[in-house]
């Protein structure tokens, strides 16, 4: 009788990716969604903010509480890296420790019930057995693991250190392999993308990756994630804007407009250029355009917050993550005063929110009327009676979904390419009906 594995993957999906090697390396697993059914629990866990942080652990612990007594029960990834000798100490409840290092041998530690961390981050490559979950034809591709850039709340390298990216040739092996399997959509990702090769001597790395990827047949569609603003040119913003697989997707995180904060924040790029980076990107034909935003930086105003709310209404984009700021230990901004009361702090988060609502609801309402190629990906969350399909142009999870009420073909097939007219739009949600195959 095989042994079973219940793993649970917490973050960002570079995250993902790493969880999904584990499970390559534990294929002889039954997978189970019943915690007290397994024999083996993983959490693969976030360190980047508190709200991350504390869900890392409360997951852990609520496992635990779950969990046969007999079982084994694994805390991997970013939490367990940034703070190895106190959880160590203060988590008996875990069996095993271990951090961004070793998520390739993972069968080993648990075979020895062994801790271990790795002195360096793993970084997948084309040799890398992965059980890409969630879609038979979507799949994250990582580029590189670290980080060159000092913001100044941010505390990733400090666990995850500098920029290390994978070779071109390994990037290319890994997507001709997925290929290979059906995928035909992928996102490819990383800390900083647009410094991908940069620490192999190539400025412009995304370029070389773009002319790679579009070589390989059977690939219908592509993204690039995170974008950081002084590594990103206008050079690539034309070169996706030209592809014939790549989506004119641009997710480019700005942190903040004003020219004060973004020195503080140690961006490394002026407000100017950030704003020329956008209509770039903005002026591409059918572009999407995508960013994130911290509020309640350390010293910020009532006038830097009113500056960039203005900014966010105004440049209208499609979508926005707005994260409440968190101040962490060993990052530069920790030591910066005053600070921002936690209730000013949300406060103005739920502002910015209400303008980003609308935002929003005014890229989803340009939609309707329109036909789209989407990914059905199966029945909506919804109602069991709806279908979920996501448009091309989108990225999975973050970006949303099409709710499918009509049909004009029959026998719909999941993660199949389907052309979807958007018939209405209600709130922040779009439905439509599948006119025919993509």
């Amino acid at each position: 009788m095989s042994k079973k594995l219940h793993i649970v993957s917490l973050g960002c999906t570079k995250n993902l990716v790493d969880t999904e090697v584990m499970l390559g390396r534990l294929r002889s697993y039954e997978m189970t969604d019943t915690p007290e059914e397994a024999d083996v629990i993983i959490v693969n866990t976030c360190g980047f903010i508190d709200a991350a942080k504390e869900e890392s652990l409360n997951t852990v612990l609520s496992l635990h509480e779950a969990r046969r007594e007999d079982s084994v029960l694994v805390m991997a990834g970013c939490l367990s890296e940034r703070y190895k000798e106190e959880l160590q100490k203060e988590l008996p409840e875990v069996d095993i420790f271990t951090g961004v290092g070793d998520y390739d041998r993972i069968d080993e530690l648990i075979a020895k019930k062994q801790t271990m961390f790795t002195p360096h981050v793993f970084l997948v490559n084309e040799e890398h057995e992965r059980v890409v979950t969630g879609s038979t034809a979507h799949a994250y591709v990582k580029l590189a693991e670290g980080c060159n850039q000092t913001c100044s709340f941010c505390a990733i390298p400090g666990f995850k250190g500098k920029l290390h990216s994978r070779t071109l040739k390994s990037v290319v092996k890994e997507v001709e392999r997925l290929v290979k399997r059906g995928f035909y959509d992928f996102s490819f990702i990383s800390q900083d993308s647009s410094s991908y090769l940069r620490d192999l001597g190539v400025t412009d790395g995304l370029i070389e990756l773009i002319d790679a990827i579009e070589t390989i047949e059977g690939i219908k569609s592509a993204r690039i994630l995170y974008l950081y603003p002084s590594t990103t040119s206008e050079a690539l913003i034309h070169r996706i804007a030209a592809s014939p697989v790549f989506q004119n997707y641009f997710d480019m995180p700005i942190q903040h407009i004003s020219p004060r904060i973004l020195k503080t924040m140690k961006r490394g790029i002026g407000a100017e250029k950030i704003r020329g980076l956008l209509e770039a990107m903005r002026a591409v034909p059918g572009s999407f355009v995508r960013t994130s935003v911290i509020v309640g930086f350390p010293t910020e105003t009532k006038e830097e917050f009113k500056e960039l709310c203005d900014f966010v209404e105004d440049f209208g984009f499609d979508r926005v993550n707005v994260f409440e700021y968190s101040d962490e230990e060993g990052t530069d901004a920790y030591e910066l005063t005053p600070k921002i009361d936690p209730e000013t702090i949300h406060e103005r988060a739920e502002r910015l929110g209400e303008i980003v609502r609308k935002t929003t609801e005014a890229s989803l309402q340009k939609m309707v009327g329109k036909s789209c190629e989407t990914i059905v990906t199966g029945p909506s969350e919804e109602h069991e009676y709806l279908l979920s399909a996501r448009p091309l142009l989108w990225a999975p999870e973050i970006d949303g979904e099409v709710l499918v009420n009509d049909s004009e073909i029959e026998g719909v097939e999941y993660d199949k390419l389907y052309r979807v007219e958007v018939t209405e739009r209600a709130g922040l949600q779009l439905v439509g009906r599948i006119v025919g195959h993509a």
